[in-house]
Protein backbone atom coordinates (compact mmCIF):
# COMPACT_ATOMS: atom_id res chain seq x y z
CA UNK A 1 0.00 0.00 0.00
CA UNK A 2 1.04 3.42 -1.06
CA UNK A 3 1.13 6.31 0.90
CA UNK A 4 -1.56 7.69 -1.06
CA UNK A 5 -3.80 4.73 -0.61
CA UNK A 6 -3.40 5.54 3.29
CA UNK A 7 -4.47 8.85 2.51
CA UNK A 8 -7.25 8.16 0.79
CA UNK A 9 -8.28 5.35 3.44
CA UNK A 10 -8.30 7.90 6.20
CA UNK A 11 -10.87 10.75 4.47
CA UNK A 12 -13.15 7.50 4.07
CA UNK A 13 -12.83 5.93 7.34
CA UNK A 14 -13.18 9.12 9.51
CA UNK A 15 -16.17 10.08 6.78
CA UNK A 16 -17.80 6.44 7.48
CA UNK A 17 -17.50 7.12 11.57
CA UNK A 18 -19.33 10.60 10.73
CA UNK A 19 -21.89 9.52 8.63
CA UNK A 20 -23.45 6.26 10.95
CA UNK A 21 -26.84 6.83 12.17
CA UNK A 22 -27.01 5.01 14.89
CA UNK A 23 -24.57 3.32 17.65
CA UNK A 24 -24.56 -0.74 15.11
CA UNK A 25 -23.14 1.32 12.42
CA UNK A 26 -20.53 2.80 14.71
CA UNK A 27 -19.50 -0.29 16.05
CA UNK A 28 -19.21 -1.34 12.17
CA UNK A 29 -17.28 1.07 11.50
CA UNK A 30 -14.95 0.19 14.65
CA UNK A 31 -15.14 -3.24 13.89
CA UNK A 32 -13.98 -2.81 9.99
CA UNK A 33 -11.31 -0.71 10.95
CA UNK A 34 -9.50 -0.65 14.19
CA UNK A 35 -10.68 -4.65 15.05
CA UNK A 36 -7.80 -7.25 15.37
CA UNK A 37 -8.99 -8.33 11.82
CA UNK A 38 -9.67 -4.98 10.67
CA UNK A 39 -7.64 -2.95 8.07
CA UNK A 40 -5.43 -0.83 9.94
CA UNK A 41 -4.09 -4.00 12.15
CA UNK A 42 -3.30 -5.37 7.95
CA UNK A 43 -1.77 -2.10 7.25
CA UNK A 44 0.64 -1.90 10.49
CA UNK A 45 1.81 -5.56 10.16
CA UNK A 46 2.15 -4.71 6.13
CA UNK A 47 4.60 -2.10 6.74
CA UNK A 48 7.77 -3.75 7.12
CA UNK A 49 7.34 -4.41 3.33
CA UNK A 50 7.10 -0.99 2.53
CA UNK A 51 9.65 1.34 0.67
CA UNK A 52 12.22 1.96 3.07
CA UNK A 53 11.87 5.84 2.59
CA UNK A 54 8.47 5.68 2.67
CA UNK A 55 7.76 3.25 5.78
CA UNK A 56 8.44 6.30 8.61
CA UNK A 57 5.94 8.61 6.49
CA UNK A 58 3.12 5.54 5.82
CA UNK A 59 3.58 4.77 9.80
CA UNK A 60 2.43 8.20 10.85
CA UNK A 61 -0.43 8.64 9.23
CA UNK A 62 -1.76 5.16 10.13
CA UNK A 63 -0.96 5.73 13.79
CA UNK A 64 -2.90 9.23 13.07
CA UNK A 65 -5.84 7.42 11.16
CA UNK A 66 -5.89 4.48 14.92
CA UNK A 67 -6.01 7.74 17.21
CA UNK A 68 -8.64 10.28 14.88
CA UNK A 69 -10.57 7.60 14.42
CA UNK A 70 -10.98 6.46 17.97
CA UNK A 71 -11.41 9.22 19.60
CA UNK A 72 -14.67 10.41 17.01
CA UNK A 73 -16.02 6.77 17.61
CA UNK A 74 -15.52 7.12 21.22
CA UNK A 75 -17.42 10.50 20.16
CA UNK A 76 -20.38 8.74 18.29
CA UNK A 77 -21.09 6.21 20.85
CA UNK A 78 -21.52 8.86 23.88
CA UNK A 79 -23.66 10.61 21.63
CA UNK A 80 -26.44 7.79 20.73
CA UNK A 81 -26.34 6.54 24.37
CA UNK A 82 -27.10 10.59 25.87
CA UNK A 83 -29.90 10.28 23.10
CA UNK A 84 -30.98 6.31 24.09
CA UNK A 85 -30.67 7.74 27.72
CA UNK A 86 -33.10 11.22 27.00
CA UNK A 87 -35.52 8.79 25.31
CA UNK A 88 -35.74 6.52 28.00
CA UNK A 89 -36.24 9.32 30.24
CA UNK A 90 -39.29 10.34 28.39
CA UNK A 91 -40.70 7.18 28.83
CA UNK A 92 -40.66 6.72 32.74
CA UNK A 93 -43.41 5.23 33.92
CA UNK A 94 -43.30 7.47 37.66
CA UNK A 95 -45.93 5.61 39.07
CA UNK A 96 -43.92 2.57 39.33
CA UNK A 97 -43.20 1.77 42.95
CA UNK A 98 -39.59 3.03 44.09
CA UNK A 99 -36.41 1.00 44.65
CA UNK A 100 -34.65 0.63 47.89
CA UNK A 101 -31.14 1.04 48.63
CA UNK A 102 -29.86 0.26 51.74
CA UNK A 103 -27.64 2.97 53.66
CA UNK A 104 -24.99 1.99 56.00
CA UNK A 105 -25.48 2.33 59.97
CA UNK A 106 -22.88 3.13 62.94
CA UNK A 107 -20.43 -0.02 63.81
CA UNK A 108 -21.75 -1.15 67.36
CA UNK A 109 -18.16 -0.18 68.65
CA UNK A 110 -18.82 3.57 67.43
CA UNK A 111 -22.79 3.68 68.65
CA UNK A 112 -21.25 2.59 72.04
CA UNK A 113 -18.74 5.51 72.35
CA UNK A 114 -21.45 7.69 71.10
CA UNK A 115 -23.86 7.07 73.91
CA UNK A 116 -21.08 7.12 76.48
CA UNK A 117 -19.64 10.19 75.56
CA UNK A 118 -22.88 11.75 75.46
CA UNK A 119 -23.50 10.29 79.09
CA UNK A 120 -20.21 11.81 80.49
CA UNK A 121 -21.16 14.93 78.68
CA UNK A 122 -24.32 15.44 81.00
CA UNK A 123 -21.87 15.46 83.88
CA UNK A 124 -19.88 17.88 82.89
CA UNK A 125 -16.82 16.24 80.91
CA UNK A 126 -15.64 17.58 77.53
CA UNK A 127 -13.91 15.16 75.05
CA UNK A 128 -9.67 15.17 74.83
CA UNK A 129 -7.85 13.30 71.97
CA UNK A 130 -4.65 12.13 71.52
CA UNK A 131 -1.84 9.89 69.11
CA UNK A 132 -1.82 6.24 68.64
CA UNK A 133 1.51 6.36 68.73
CA UNK A 134 3.27 7.62 71.89
CA UNK A 135 6.67 7.94 73.39
CA UNK A 136 7.58 5.62 76.49
CA UNK A 137 7.21 9.26 78.16
CA UNK A 138 4.01 9.90 78.23
CA UNK A 139 2.62 6.07 78.25
CA UNK A 140 5.19 5.33 81.17
CA UNK A 141 7.52 7.65 82.98
CA UNK A 142 4.97 10.32 83.10
CA UNK A 143 1.89 8.06 84.59
CA UNK A 144 4.51 7.33 87.55
CA UNK A 145 5.42 3.39 85.83
CA UNK A 146 8.59 2.03 87.21
CA UNK A 147 11.21 1.20 84.49
CA UNK A 148 10.97 -2.48 85.69
CA UNK A 149 7.22 -3.09 85.46
CA UNK A 150 5.86 -5.72 83.42
CA UNK A 151 4.06 -3.57 81.28
CA UNK A 152 7.10 -2.20 79.76
CA UNK A 153 8.52 -5.39 78.33
CA UNK A 154 7.93 -6.91 74.32
CA UNK A 155 5.40 -9.42 74.94
CA UNK A 156 3.27 -7.02 76.49
CA UNK A 157 3.79 -3.20 74.64
CA UNK A 158 4.29 -3.19 71.06
CA UNK A 159 7.30 -1.14 70.09
CA UNK A 160 8.48 0.73 66.99
CA UNK A 161 12.00 0.62 65.21
CA UNK A 162 12.54 4.32 66.24
CA UNK A 163 11.59 3.49 70.53
CA UNK A 164 7.95 5.06 69.97
CA UNK A 165 5.32 2.27 70.39
CA UNK A 166 1.12 2.05 70.29
CA UNK A 167 -0.50 3.29 73.44
CA UNK A 168 -1.46 0.56 75.80
CA UNK A 169 -4.16 2.68 77.30
CA UNK A 170 -5.90 5.92 76.57
CA UNK A 171 -4.10 7.17 80.19
CA UNK A 172 -1.24 9.49 78.01
CA UNK A 173 -3.07 11.95 77.10
CA UNK A 174 -4.17 12.89 80.72
CA UNK A 175 -0.81 14.15 80.72
CA UNK A 176 -0.68 15.94 77.22
CA UNK A 177 -3.97 17.76 78.45
CA UNK A 178 -2.83 18.85 81.55
CA UNK A 179 0.69 19.67 80.68
CA UNK A 180 -0.75 22.52 78.78
CA UNK A 181 -4.28 23.30 81.19
CA UNK A 182 -4.11 24.10 84.73
CA UNK A 183 -6.86 22.64 87.18
CA UNK A 184 -10.17 22.32 87.25
CA UNK A 185 -9.98 19.43 84.11
CA UNK A 186 -12.77 17.22 83.05
CA UNK A 187 -12.11 15.40 80.33
CA UNK A 188 -12.99 11.84 79.01
CA UNK A 189 -11.24 10.54 76.24
CA UNK A 190 -12.22 7.68 73.60
CA UNK A 191 -9.44 5.92 71.79
CA UNK A 192 -7.77 2.66 70.70
CA UNK A 193 -4.87 1.05 72.46
CA UNK A 194 -2.91 -1.57 71.69
CA UNK A 195 -1.57 -5.14 73.65
CA UNK A 196 0.24 -8.10 73.18
CA UNK A 197 -3.22 -9.86 74.62
CA UNK A 198 -3.73 -13.38 73.27
CA UNK A 199 -6.66 -13.37 71.45
CA UNK A 200 -9.81 -15.07 73.11
CA UNK A 201 -13.89 -14.56 73.45
CA UNK A 202 -12.81 -11.63 76.31
CA UNK A 203 -9.45 -10.72 74.77
CA UNK A 204 -8.06 -8.64 72.06
CA UNK A 205 -4.64 -7.13 70.92
CA UNK A 206 -6.31 -3.94 69.69
CA UNK A 207 -9.29 -2.66 71.81
CA UNK A 208 -11.22 0.46 72.73
CA UNK A 209 -10.90 2.92 76.39
CA UNK A 210 -12.98 5.74 77.22
CA UNK A 211 -10.57 7.50 79.68
CA UNK A 212 -11.97 9.70 82.51
CA UNK A 213 -10.10 12.30 84.11
CA UNK A 214 -11.60 14.52 87.06
CA UNK A 215 -8.91 17.18 88.67
CA UNK A 216 -10.45 19.92 91.07
CA UNK A 217 -10.12 21.09 94.86
CA UNK A 218 -11.20 17.95 97.55
CA UNK A 219 -12.02 15.69 94.65
CA UNK A 220 -12.67 12.37 96.12
CA UNK A 221 -13.11 8.38 95.81
CA UNK A 222 -16.86 9.37 96.86
CA UNK A 223 -16.97 11.35 93.90
CA UNK A 224 -15.52 8.44 91.60
CA UNK A 225 -18.20 5.77 92.69
CA UNK A 226 -20.83 8.33 92.51
CA UNK A 227 -20.16 9.21 88.56
CA UNK A 228 -19.50 5.79 87.69
CA UNK A 229 -22.54 3.95 89.67
CA UNK A 230 -24.61 7.03 87.37
CA UNK A 231 -22.86 6.24 83.89
CA UNK A 232 -23.60 2.64 84.56
CA UNK A 233 -27.21 3.38 85.18
CA UNK A 234 -27.87 5.46 82.27
CA UNK A 235 -25.83 3.03 80.05
CA UNK A 236 -27.66 -0.41 80.95
CA UNK A 237 -30.27 0.35 83.08
CA UNK A 238 -31.32 0.81 87.31
CA UNK A 239 -30.59 -3.10 87.49
CA UNK A 240 -26.77 -3.03 86.70
CA UNK A 241 -24.90 -3.65 89.18
CA UNK A 242 -21.39 -2.72 90.19
CA UNK A 243 -18.56 -3.86 92.46
CA UNK A 244 -14.90 -1.95 93.37
CA UNK A 245 -12.46 -4.13 94.27
CA UNK A 246 -8.99 -3.34 95.55
CA UNK A 247 -5.87 -3.10 92.57
CA UNK A 248 -2.70 -1.65 92.19
CA UNK A 249 -2.33 0.53 89.50
CA UNK A 250 1.38 2.81 89.03
CA UNK A 251 -0.80 6.38 88.08
CA UNK A 252 -3.45 5.89 90.72
CA UNK A 253 -3.62 5.87 94.70
CA UNK A 254 -5.77 4.13 96.23
CA UNK A 255 -6.27 2.43 93.00
CA UNK A 256 -9.68 -0.52 91.95
CA UNK A 257 -10.49 -2.55 89.31
CA UNK A 258 -14.95 -1.98 88.40
CA UNK A 259 -16.82 -4.67 87.17
CA UNK A 260 -20.42 -4.47 85.99
CA UNK A 261 -22.88 -7.53 87.03
CA UNK A 262 -23.35 -10.01 83.83
CA UNK A 263 -26.09 -8.97 81.52
CA UNK A 264 -25.55 -12.12 79.24
CA UNK A 265 -25.88 -15.00 81.92
CA UNK A 266 -28.22 -12.52 84.54
CA UNK A 267 -25.27 -13.43 87.11
CA UNK A 268 -26.21 -17.08 86.74
CA UNK A 269 -22.45 -17.61 85.46
CA UNK A 270 -21.64 -18.07 81.27
CA UNK A 271 -18.10 -18.28 79.44
CA UNK A 272 -18.03 -14.44 79.30
CA UNK A 273 -17.96 -13.64 82.78
CA UNK A 274 -15.99 -17.24 83.18
CA UNK A 275 -18.79 -18.30 85.56
CA UNK A 276 -18.12 -14.83 88.09
CA UNK A 277 -20.89 -13.42 87.07
CA UNK A 278 -19.30 -10.28 87.19
CA UNK A 279 -17.37 -8.88 83.97
CA UNK A 280 -14.41 -6.33 84.77
CA UNK A 281 -15.10 -3.04 82.74
CA UNK A 282 -12.56 -0.19 84.20
CA UNK A 283 -9.62 0.24 85.65
CA UNK A 284 -9.95 3.37 88.16
CA UNK A 285 -8.44 5.17 91.82
CA UNK A 286 -7.19 8.45 92.87
CA UNK A 287 -4.34 10.26 90.18
CA UNK A 288 -1.38 9.37 92.06
CA UNK A 289 0.68 12.50 93.68
CA UNK A 290 3.66 12.08 91.39
CA UNK A 291 1.69 11.86 88.31
CA UNK A 292 0.90 15.72 88.91
CA UNK A 293 4.23 16.62 89.76
CA UNK A 294 5.10 15.17 86.69
CA UNK A 295 3.04 17.67 84.72
CA UNK A 296 3.37 20.71 87.10
CA UNK A 297 0.52 20.48 89.23
CA UNK A 298 0.61 21.13 93.08
CA UNK A 299 -0.72 17.39 94.75
CA UNK A 300 -0.94 19.82 98.20
CA UNK A 301 -3.72 21.56 96.00
CA UNK A 302 -5.43 19.54 94.07
CA UNK A 303 -7.03 16.29 93.57
CA UNK A 304 -8.47 14.10 91.01
CA UNK A 305 -9.59 10.61 90.15
CA UNK A 306 -9.27 9.17 86.73
CA UNK A 307 -10.54 5.96 84.89
CA UNK A 308 -10.44 3.75 81.94
CA UNK A 309 -13.43 1.74 80.58
CA UNK A 310 -13.41 -1.42 78.49
CA UNK A 311 -15.51 -0.40 75.45
CA UNK A 312 -15.86 -3.85 74.11
CA UNK A 313 -16.36 -5.46 77.54
CA UNK A 314 -19.47 -3.10 77.55
CA UNK A 315 -20.37 -3.71 73.75
CA UNK A 316 -20.56 -7.58 74.86
CA UNK A 317 -22.80 -6.90 78.49
CA UNK A 318 -25.21 -4.28 76.51
CA UNK A 319 -25.76 -6.11 73.51
CA UNK A 320 -25.49 -9.83 74.55
CA UNK A 321 -22.51 -10.64 72.67
CA UNK A 322 -20.74 -13.79 73.61
CA UNK A 323 -17.10 -13.03 72.06
CA UNK A 324 -15.25 -10.02 71.50
CA UNK A 325 -13.99 -11.25 68.17
CA UNK A 326 -17.35 -10.90 66.25
CA UNK A 327 -16.83 -7.27 66.92
CA UNK A 328 -14.15 -7.40 64.49
CA UNK A 329 -14.98 -10.47 62.14
CA UNK A 330 -16.77 -7.62 59.50
CA UNK A 331 -19.70 -10.33 59.56
CA UNK A 332 -22.87 -8.44 58.03
CA UNK A 333 -25.32 -10.54 59.16
CA UNK A 334 -24.05 -9.57 62.44
CA UNK A 335 -23.30 -6.49 62.73
CA UNK A 336 -26.61 -5.39 61.06
CA UNK A 337 -28.56 -6.55 63.96
CA UNK A 338 -27.06 -3.19 65.41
Amino acid sequence: MKIHDLIVLKETALHEAKDAKNDAAVEAVRVKYVGRRGLLPEIMKGLKNMDPGERPKAGQIANALKTELQILIEDRQREFSLSEAKTEDNSFDYTLPGEWRSIGSLHPISKLIEQMVDIFHSLGFIVADGPDIETPFYNFDALNTPAEHPSRDLHDTFYLEDGHLLRTHTSPVQIRYMENRPPPVRIVVPGRCFRRDTTDATHSANFHQVEGLYVDREVSMADLKGDLNYFAQQLMGPKVKIRFRPHFFPFTEPSVEVDFSCHVCAGKGCRVCKNSRWIEIAGAGMVDPEVFKAVGYDPDKVTGYAFGLGIERIAMILYGIDDIRQLYENDVRFLEQF
